[in-house]
């Protein structure tokens, strides 16, 4: 076994497994999890964020030349700023995250184990009330933070082109012939999809959205009523699929129960479409990514039967 200088080593290189029991497919059609919550901050959040920080380092805007170190400011609904929290932990960064009240105690728990400042917007406005008042923080503090703004920040979507991409593209020989992701940032999305489609020409990236704006998957934005993100790219996806959130909740609980896979709302939710778009299939390999670890969504509405 080799040893590790820290825990950021192990961001990236998550498994890729089978789903077996759900979906009800043809024999031939396969769907494989990319399961992000074995990443150190147990999402795949860590990917983009180390990636943002990172690109800041290297722009010389944190270095001990920079002293005093601007404090990192971003919003976020839970898995970017653990992120956020834990990389800064690391590597002795000041931490400030504008979060929506109603985020779980879980998540809001977690941020500040890791020494983050939380600052609680209106649970009602959710992750684009969060958005604006990091970016009042951003122009009325300039001297004191360093806002990375995960919606707008390049360095986000390609995280996920340098590195999920070529890992799912390894892990499958290349034989994908479907990927499907969620949308929230949207980059994911964005950097897998333009990753494979630059690669797998046949390849088909498809979209996953809450079907309604009122909706209980945590981290997913309905793009036709939400702020759409900076990085955002309506060309990447062939195709969107709407979620409906009993149908993501349902499919999260089965997915502990009958695969062993333990995972939040959103990861139900994109398996939802990924069946989806499996059942339309006679034959293919259909790759969707599971956001996160299932522990921090135990206080939410999809455990309280």
């Amino acid at each position: 076994m080799s040893l590790s200088p820290d825990v950021l080593t192990h961001i990236g290189n998550t498994p890729l497994v089978r789903i077996r029991r759900l979906g009800d497919l043809r024999p031939a059609v396969q769907v494989y999890a990319k399961l992000e919550g074995f990443n150190p901050g147990g999402s795949v959040k860590d990917r983009p964020v180390l990636r943002m920080i990172r690109d800041a380092e290297q722009a010389g805007v944190l270095s001990a030349a920079a002293a005093p170190l601007p404090i990192l400011l971003d919003s976020s609904s839970g898995n970017a700023g653990i992120a956020y929290a834990m990389i800064g932990a690391v590597k002795g960064y000041r931490v400030t995250l504008v979060v929506p009240g109603n985020a779980t105690d879980e998540r809001k728990g977690i941020m500040r184990a890791y020494g983050a400042e939380l600052v609680l917007s209106d649970p009602l406005e959710g992750s684009d009330g969060a958005m604006h008042i990091a970016r009042r923080l951003a122009a009325e503090h300039p001297e004191r933070y360093l806002y990375l703004d995960q919606y707008t920040n390049p360095g986000n979507w390609r995280a996920h082109f340098d590195t999920m991409g070529p890992e799912i593209l390894a892990q499958t020989g290349g034989r994908l012939t479907h990927f499907v992701a969620g949308v929230g940032t949207t980059g994911t999305l964005v950097g897998v999809g333009r990753f494979l489609r630059g690669v797998l020409p046949a390849v088909q990236v498809v979209a996953a959205e809450p079907d309604d704006a009122v909706h209980g998957i945590e981290g997913w934005k309905h793009l036709p009523t939400a702020i759409p993100p900076g990085i955002y790219d309506p060309t990447v996806a062939h195709r969107t699929i709407r979620v409906a959130t009993n149908d993501a909740y349902a499919l999260t609980r089965r997915l502990a129960s009958e695969e062993g896979v333990f995972v939040g709302a959103s990861s139900g939710a994109a398996l939802a479409a990924a069946l989806a778009v499996g059942r339309d299939l006679t034959e293919g390999l259909v790759v969707v990514v599971f956001p996160d670890h299932g522990g921090r969504y135990l206080s939410t509405p999809v455990w309280r039967r």
